[in-house]
């Protein structure tokens, strides 16, 4: 019997990852499968793009993984039960079990509401591909003067506000900040982010918490009321609560809790990458829900994975940012280098070349998801044990 591993979400993480597994380890030993909600690769980093009306055109799966020898199952998933080894899927294909040797847990991120009363019901958010396309249509009626209200001053809403105010120049767009506007930048970038919020006529209100959203408003924890005929909430991520309800060792914000290689503190057969990671990056801190994230981890989870089944040396990835990357619409960017501890440096790139490093950095993107396998090699490392015992040694 085959040693199967199941990865869980084909974003960045999922993605790139079994493409990897699938070009080092030889199919005479290993089956992958990869389970996803949406046929297509949403590229997560361009969904404000895609929101404000822009047409971009997202890769189908089924091509990404053509003659790779990865399986792509196309379902919603419903449930992990890490005793019996096994997960719980419903798709057009009905509902269904898939049984695993090793599962790797790449299911992402979502929009985090806090709790915040009206931001379910009324606001949009561009953190998935269906969320982008409700958003995108309701833009596209709204007429000339409308207003729109981004909520939260991290990558997300930045990017978010700067694209729509370039695109729409016929409506208001603002953003509220719990803070002051790009506090985590070094002085010069800072002011080189403001004058691109002047330059786009985007309203800034920081020190601003919002505790309410309205179909036409949002409220400020001042009582002080927003106009926002559109509200785009980007005030942080929240993870699925399935990892919490598998018996998974998670961290109060529902991350599964991995080791320096990845792999569940808890069950050793799991492995987790991107956003739903509990992974400490080599500032000693939580790495952060992120696209470089996404790309950390799951070269760790994946060299581990091969470096346990067939009896090599568990390599180290590096955990360490060198920098953020922030694009303020298509002519203008900002990337941002820090230390080890996170911190801005002095130093920081801006404007049109930073802009085009950024695009650089998307079409490289692109490019790695077409080609998952980065071509075949001729040969693929076998298994240590008989496949069936495979999963055993990984466990050890």
């Amino acid at each position: 019997m085959k040693h199967r591993i199941v990865v869980l979400g084909a974003g960045y993480a999922g993605a790139f990852a079994a493409g990897n597994l699938a070009r080092r380890l030889s199919p005479a030993d290993i089956e992958i499968t990869v389970v996803n909600a949406v046929p297509d690769f949403v590229e997560r980093m361009r969904l404000h793009q895609l929101a404000i009306g822009q047409d971009l055109t997202f890769r189908k799966l089924a091509d990404v993984f053509a003659g790779t020898g990865v399986r792509l199952r196309l379902a919603r998933v419903t449930g992990v039960d890490p005793q019996s080894r096994t997960v719980t899927v419903a798709g057009e294909e009905g509902d269904g079990e898939l049984a695993y040797d090793t599962l790797l847990y790449t299911l992402g991120s979502s929009v985090a509401h806090h709790g915040v009363p009206g931001v379910a019901e009324y606001a949009f958010d561009v953190t998935g591909w269906s969320s982008a396309l409700r958003l995108r249509e309701r833009l596209a009626g709204l007429g000339a003067g409308g207003t729109v209200l981004v909520v939260g001053e991290g990558l997300t809403g930045i990017e978010t506000a700067t694209e729509f105010a370039e695109s729409r120049p016929d409506v208001s767009v603002a953003l509220a900040a719990r803070g002051e506007l790009g506090a985590w930048l070094s002085p010069k970038a800072r002011r080189h982010l403001r004058q691109a919020f002047d330059r786009l006529g985007i309203t800034v209100h920081e020190h601003t918490g919002i505790e309410a959203v309205e179909p036409t408003r949002a409220i400020a924890a001042d009582a002080t009321s927003i106009p926002a005929d559109v509200t785009v909430w980007s005030a942080g991520f929240a993870v699925h609560p399935i990892a919490a309800a598998s018996g998974l060792e998670v961290a109060e914000t529902g991350q599964i809790v991995v080791d320096r290689t990845m792999r569940s503190v808890s069950h050793p057969n799991v492995y987790a990458a991107g956003d739903c990671a509990y992974a400490i990056g080599e500032s000693g801190r939580p790495l952060p829900m992120s696209c470089a994230s996404a790309g950390f981890t799951n070269m760790q989870a994946t060299g581990a994975i091969i470096a346990r089944l067939t009896g090599g040396e568990v390599p180290t990835t590096g955990l360490k940012y060198h920098g953020n990357h922030i694009s303020l619409g298509r002519q203008d960017a900002i990337f941002q280098m820090v230390d080890g501890d996170v911190r801005p440096k002095s130093w920081y790139l801006g404007g049109r070349t930073a802009a085009r490093l950024k695009s650089g950095v998307l079409r490289a993107a692109g490019w790695g998801i077409a080609h998952p396998t980065f071509g075949m090699p001729k040969r693929r490392r076998r298994l240590v044990t008989e496949p069936d015992q495979a999963g055993v040694r990984a466990a050890a």
